[in-house]
């Protein structure tokens, strides 16, 4: 089945979906976008990547392309044409098309919207049950790290030198030393006391979803939370550390560069938390974005 990619108020084939020369999204960066997860059919905490993308969107001055509701709809749509069960949508806004120069266009320019769909939701239960590896990387991206915007060269660059050796994610660290966050992925850490650490919210990090999520879990099963910054000296003598995302969950580290976590294998506190996120995906209600035919 050919995929199907929704482009400015057409659903047209994946292969022919194509934006304008002069979209400031590709000649400036001058955009934000969204992954949203799809579980069973069932969008997971859509309500908080609409509630993202329209903060993104106000901080960067761009008018919303169509409503919630209608955003909802389109994403729905693209899901069922493209029959995802168990997958993403990519949503993606610029501040639209017109004539190469740095000042914003007249406001009555029209955002330009993309949206795309497709199955996959990240690594599966043998690498959790496994762990990976992260190698620290010094966090050079640009000082509004809290907008999801589409400029990600830093962050590439940062996970392409992970990947090369041979870890998963790239663990970004401050010039103070402490950790911000990864590549794409926000990062936790276990005490040896077993309270959860992960960096307060601020201008520094992304406000992730599944981070929220993963704190309102945490907090139900009674575990102690601290919002605060830790040093990459402090993840490496950690108990557990972990990272989470859209796609990752809750995802054990097992080694930070050449420094093994704990007895090198997955923690049982993660794996934990991590199982009850998986719960919490068994128990999607709401309208499902794929109807199976």
């Amino acid at each position: 089945m050919s995929r199907i990619a929704y482009v400015n108020g057409r659903y047209v084939p994946h292969s022919q979906a194509m934006v304008h020369v002069e979209d400031r999204g590709y000649q400036f960066s001058d955009g934000i976008y969204e992954v949203t997860g799809v579980y069973k059919g069932r969008p997971i905490d859509a309500e908080g990547h609409w509630e993202r993308l329209e903060r993104s969107l106000r901080e960067l001055s761009i008018a919303m392309p169509m409503s919630r509701r209608a955003l909802d709809f389109v994403a729905s749509q693209v899901v069922r044409r493209n029959r995802v069960v168990t997958g993403i949508v990519y949503i993606q806004v610029t501040r639209g098309v017109w004539p190469r120069n740095h000042p914003f266009p007249p406001k009555v320019t029209p955002p330009a919207l993309v949206m795309t769909a497709r199955n996959g939701l990240g690594p599966g239960q043998a690498v959790a049950e496994r762990g990976v590896s992260v190698y620290s990387q010094p966090d050079i991206r640009w000082g509004r790290r809290d907008i999801k915007t589409v400029s990600l060269l830093p962050n590439v660059l940062a996970k392409e030198k992970a990947h090369h050796e041979g870890g998963f994610e790239a663990l970004l660290v401050a010039s103070d030393g402490t950790v911000t966050e990864c590549a794409s992925s926000n990062a936790w850490i276990i005490t040896r006391d077993g309270v959860l650490v992960t960096r307060a919210l601020s201008n520094d990090i992304l406000p992730g979803i599944t981070r929220a999520r993963l704190r309102e879990l945490a907090l139900g099963m009674g575990m102690q939370i601290e919002e605060r910054s830790f040093t990459l000296d402090e993840a490496k003598a950690a108990r557990e550390v972990f990272i989470s995302s859209t796609g990752s969950f809750a995802l054990p580290v097992v080694r930070i560069d050449e420094t093994v976590i704990g007895n090198g294998v997955p923690g049982t506190l993660t794996l934990g938390l991590r199982a009850r996120y998986l719960e919490f995906l068994e128990s999607l209600s709401g309208p499902k974005w794929y109807d199976g035919h």
